[in-house]
């Protein structure tokens, strides 16, 4: 059982330690935010003892790991801090704002030898794991591009002065809180990213960060992909996967759910064929207990997840990437 600390209990915070109760892995025995009177009810619920301070957290020594649900830019100088006191660190995502911030965090946690992970939680969708089965055995043909998009009205539901609203914690507007779980999808069926040109801006409000991204990407290994995110509309989101042999497709209203998955195949025996796709649904997973039972596993084997040189660390790049070229307006290549 590994005994963790919750660090920033506002409402995602919340959603992880509520998510593992009655794990036999993982247990949030402690807890430190900036508010903790907010925070005071529910502490005593889940039986959290709430420290005065980060700091005080990394210091004791009965706790063997930090989850960090924290603002954006604080969550590399918290993992190296988290590095050198001896703790395994869970961070959600993004990993870092830029590519060095990100690769410093990774390379810290592999000297020190405690385990990183990124709460990058669709990989746990059960959906999403068999399109890479699909890619892999073939049944999809040889991948050709991928796009999607993940939009709602988050711009709506801040007030000015909230961290979210700050353009230096949030660049690229959606990306960081919801285009980067797509970009992280495509990693994972598709490998990394050669290049990408992106344009982004703030149409809906008169302040805050920019409400409508949208980028192309090449991938090294030849596909395409496009990606959009918009948070100032309705709730929406989408992946679908193409390949030679047809596409499949994930998305709804509700991403906090077990997807369904869209199959459609080409008849080779009547390529003109217009098909329905098969509806394929899925045993219910919890993403948020699977992601952070992954990482107690891990802690366990003295293993790393998010290591030098991964894809959460490549993901920070590709953040990096399309804000240089929404800035710039030109296409950027990924080191």
């Amino acid at each position: 059982m590994i005994q963790a600390a919750i660090v920033g209990v506002g409402l995602w915070g919340r959603n992880l330690v509520t998510a593992v109760q009655g794990s036999p892995l993982i247990r949030f025995v402690a807890g430190a935010t900036r508010t903790p009177a907010k925070a005071s009810a529910f502490s005593k619920t889940h039986a959290i003892r709430m420290a005065g301070s980060y700091e005080e957290i990394l210091k004791d020594p009965a706790l063997q790991a930090v989850v960090l649900a924290t603002p954006h830019s604080r969550h590399c100088e918290q993992i190296l801090a988290a590095a050198r006191a001896g703790k395994h660190v869970f961070c959600e995502k993004p990993l870092g704002l830029t590519r060095q911030e990100a690769a410093d965090a990774a390379e810290a946690c592999a000297r020190h030898g405690v385990t990183l992970a990124v709460g990058y939680n669709w990989r746990f969708q059960p959906a999403l794991q068999e399109m890479r089965r699909m890619l892999e055995d073939g049944r999809l043909g040889k991948l050709l591009h991928i796009e999607g998009n993940f939009c709602g009205p988050s711009a709506y539901r801040f007030a000015r002065e909230h961290w979210r609203h700050d353009r230096e914690e949030a660049p690229a507007g959606g990306m960081t809180g919801r285009g980067v779980h797509l970009v992280d999808a495509m990693l994972y069926l598709a490998g990394k990213i050669d290049t990408v040109s992106a344009q982004s801006c703030r149409l809906a409000q008169d302040f805050g960060v920019d409400d409508t991204t949208s980028m192309l990407f090449r991938f090294k290994g030849g596909a395409t992909g496009y990606l959009g995110t918009v948070i100032a509309t309705a709730e929406t989101w989408r992946m679908q996967v193409f390949g030679s042999k047809g596409w499949a497709e994930v998305g709804d209203v509700e991403h906090l759910t077990t997807w369904k998955m869209k199959l459609c195949l080409i008849n080779p025996e009547n390529v003109t064929q217009k098909r329905e796709p098969e509806v394929i649904r899925f045993p219910h997973t919890s993403t948020e207990r699977a992601e952070l039972e992954h990482f107690a596993k891990a802690v366990m084997d003295k293993r790393g997840i998010a290591v030098p040189g991964g894809d959460e660390v490549h993901n920070a790049a590709v953040l990096e990437a399309i804000v240089k070229s929404a800035e710039q307006g030109v296409t950027q290549r990924i080191s």
